[in-house]
């Protein structure tokens, strides 16, 4: 988990695990050049596009993707959408396959915060199971294995409960308004374009030279 400072006293998560896979594939990108320019010298690089695409996916599908808690509500990047949640529009964190917000009108899965699964709660310690905010304990102070605090899912969601309480303890939310209050979804369409764009020079790499 990373909580870094930004804009609007903001934190910010990001899974460990993906910043391993990110890590992975740009070694991968990079060797894979490097193999080819070895092999056949720098014209041998018109034939980088699946390269160039391991590495772009990297980043989108694993360095990119991340939870941000801030002052206005919890903004969701993934891969090709922003969303951004406003407090007041939140009823309920979910984990079951990833943290997800829901709303009156939809939920929204955060790919930077999946669940663990079914096993997910094997190893758990008793210090995993304490200290949460209240809104994570279920029947009996029971805990979903994707709410355990070793968990991406359980890390993130911790961050919005934990400031989620904050606001309702304070008075500061109005209960009432989720039904009224828009939810913003951005699609990336820079991001979009550039995957496209690389699968087909990957498709003229391997089919065309």
């Amino acid at each position: 988990m990373s909580t870094v400072p930004h804009a609007g006293n903001a934190a910010i998560f990001k899974a460990r695990t993906n910043k391993w896979f990110a890590g992975f594939s740009w070694f991968v990108a990079a060797a894979g050049l490097a193999g080819l320019v070895v092999a056949g010298g720098v014209p041998a690089l018109a034939g980088a596009g699946p390269l160039l695409l391991i590495a772009y996916l990297g980043w989108l599908l694993f360095w990119r993707p991340a939870v941000v808690v801030h002052d206005a509500g919890v903004t969701i990047e993934n891969p090709f959408r922003a969303i951004t949640v406003p407090w007041a529009a939140l009823v309920q964190v979910d984990t079951r396959y990833a943290l997800t917000l829901v709303t009156p009108g939809r939920s929204y899965g955060a790919w930077a915060a999946p669940a663990p699964g079914i096993w997910g709660g094997r190893n758990a310690r008793p210090e995993d199971l304490r200290g949460l905010p209240d809104s994570t304990y279920g029947p009996g102070n029971s805990v979903r294995p994707g709410d355990l605090k070793s968990t991406d899912s359980g890390q993130a969601a911790q961050l919005v409960r934990g400031r989620w309480q904050q606001l309702v303890e304070s008075g500061l939310l109005d209960a009432g308004a989720a039904e009224t209050t828009p939810v913003s979804v951005k699609f990336r369409w820079r991001e979009a374009a550039a995957a496209l764009v690389l699968l087909g020079l990957s498709y003229w790499s391997v089919a065309v030279l």
